[in-house]
């Protein structure tokens, strides 16, 4: 693939997500467990299937650091039941203001779970395969259980009995994103850090500017490469690819792990990022609290790292 296809999902901070108004709820049936069934992209994205206002197919990234569903320019010009109402001034990680087209009202159906009012926004880009995104937003005050060997997102009530058998590591809720502290071996040191926890993200870890310059990553670390990053709004920035000797999360520890740094605009990357490629060896569970994560490896942490 080449370097101006490598797509990204915006890295986006809650004031970059369209502001608009939250009037969705939920009109599922009642149920214990949802089952929301999802395919793994070969750019480790959660890929769902989706159905908008009862007639429009659509496949949707979950992406566990937006609190918005957005659609992609191409998948909106093909839709019938999308009407858009106005434009909206949004910021993204890889640019300054972008204009995003909106929809207010909405009916959105994934797996057995359904909401009503559901405002959509539109951008430029999204996981490769997918026609846009949602996020954790539409299972407020619910567990969120992802089975990457089963394929399969379960939305529960509470936590389930099974938990004993997963590492329980405390999180950082902040502006609905979600952070998990990991130790990062660099040179003779090892330094503690916080990522955001993000799906959309296909690579595995993209260090923050502050922490990739006091670390002085570029010296300290081999770099094995250099790429281009897309945000969803279509603004480039340029990434150096270095390897990572040892990741540890909570006792996990994972070898040789792929991290990505930008070269030169020191404080853009304002937050370090956890993405697919990390997150697809485990079998995560998520409490309703946003207060713990609880982390399981599965068959996928010993697979290679994948050169995207």
């Amino acid at each position: 693939m080449s370097l101006s296809k490598l797509f990204v999902s915006a890295l986006l901070i809650s004031a970059c997500q369209p502001t608009l108004a939250q009037e969705q709820r939920e009109t599922s049936k009642p149920a214990a467990v949802y089952h929301i069934p999802f395919q793994l992209t070969a750019y480790n994205n959660m890929s769902v299937q989706a159905v908008l206002n009862k007639k429009d197919t659509v496949h949707l990234m979950f992406h566990t650091a937006a609190s918005a569903v957005t659609l992609i320019e191409v998948t909106t010009q093909r839709l019938n039941s999308l009407h858009f109402e106005g434009t909206d001034t949004v910021k993204s990680w890889g640019g300054a203001s972008n204009f995003s087209r909106f929809s207010r009202n909405n009916v959105l159906q994934i797996g057995q779970m359904e909401w009503t009012g559901v405002p959509i926004g539109e951008n430029k880009n999204s996981g490769q395969f997918t026609d846009g995104k949602f996020g954790t937003d539409l299972f407020q005050n619910k567990v969120i259980e992802i089975d990457f060997e089963k394929g399969v997102i379960k939305v529960l009530a509470a936590l389930p009995a099974n938990t004993r058998k997963y590492e329980k590591l405390k999180l950082t809720f902040d502006n609905d994103m979600l952070f998990l502290e990991a130790e990062c071996q660099i040179g003779k040191a090892t330094f503690k850090n916080k990522f955001l926890i993000h799906s959309g993200y296909a690579g595995a870890i993209l260090f923050d500017d502050k922490f990739a310059s006091e670390t002085n990553i570029g010296e300290n670390l081999p770099i094995i490469s250099t790429k281009e990053l897309k945000d969803s709004y279509g603004n480039v920035l340029k990434t150096q690819k270095a390897i990572l000797p040892t990741l540890k999360i909570g006792n996990a520890a994972l070898s040789d792990v792929p991290v990505g740094f930008f070269q030169g605009a020191i404080g853009r990357q304002k937050m370090s990022v956890m993405g697919g490629d990390i997150l697809k060896r485990f079998n995560i569970i998520i409490d309703a609290q946003r207060e713990y994560v609880y982390l399981k490896p599965n068959k996928l942490a010993k697979q290679k790292y994948t050169d995207i």
